[in-house]
């Protein structure tokens, strides 16, 4: 039982260190006893699995998108009696996803805020014990979101961090697509002897949906997509990990 508490490293001149990385921190850093350091591999492991596992949901979400715009993008560009709906019900169908995939992401930033806060000020200064921590509240920070477990970052944060890494692409995709779809006369259901319309009443009457008018189709999506882009632009934020390098997600 007394190697319970006995400390790791037996240097005299480790002291001075430890008490210079002390001042005003919440945690007894640097971990010293066999007990501690039990306690913190085994809560770092457990954080790490989180993590790794909303990144997981996050990837299987993404692929769902890919797989489902794949499959409407043949189906539509493949023969003329396809309706152009189809992709405008692809364009719904992928923000639903992306909706799932944001409150997903919110997890995610969650558990990763968690384990980078362990890496950065404890795992860090460990293998370079010449740097001391970037703050002396992070364990109390740390602490807090295991007693008060919030999200760390907000809804429209995570949309528009997911539309700039990966959705953005999609949804240019089936813009691209659709105006393809609705310009192309060989690709409507009246082919034409023309390969592309020649008026903007043309489009008009290729954009409409049963009883809807074109104009109103035309208008919903170009109002549709300038939102995501402010969105994405709004709410893009350098704060959390991206003010720490480049390898995030």
């Amino acid at each position: 039982m007394a190697d319970t508490h006995k400390t790791i490293s037996g240097d005299p001149s480790s002291a001075g260190l430890d008490d210079e990385l002390l001042g005003g921190s919440s945690l007894r850093y640097p971990v010293v006893t066999k007990d501690d350091i039990t306690t913190l591999s085994h809560y770092y492991r457990g954080e790490l699995s989180r993590m790794m596992s909303w990144r997981d949901r996050l990837d299987r979400t993404t692929n769902w998108a890919i797989g489902a715009v794949a499959a409407m993008l043949s189906i539509s560009l493949s023969t003329a009696s396809t309706h152009h709906s189809v992709l405008v019900f692809s364009m719904v169908m992928v923000f639903l996803l992306l909706q799932i995939e944001s409150r997903r992401y919110r997890f995610f930033h969650l558990f990763r805020t968690r384990v980078r806060l362990l890496e950065r000020n404890y795992f860090g200064p460990f293998f370079d014990p010449k740097k001391t921590p970037e703050s002396h509240d992070w364990a109390a920070e740390l602490a807090e979101t295991l007693r008060h477990p919030r999200f760390t970052i907000g809804r429209r944060q995570a949309m528009a961090r997911r539309l700039a890494r990966n959705y953005s692409w999609i949804f240019l995709i089936l813009l691209a697509a659709w105006l393809l779809k609705i310009t192309t006369a060989v690709l409507q259901p009246r082919t034409g002897e023309a390969e592309f319309v020649h008026s903007f009443s043309e489009i008009l009457r290729n954009t409409a949906i049963g009883y809807i008018p074109g104009g109103v189709v035309l208008a919903i999506v170009l109002i549709f997509y300038g939102w995501l882009g402010y969105i994405m632009l709004r709410h893009r934020t350098n704060q959390g990990e991206l003010t720490f390098g480049e390898v995030h997600v």
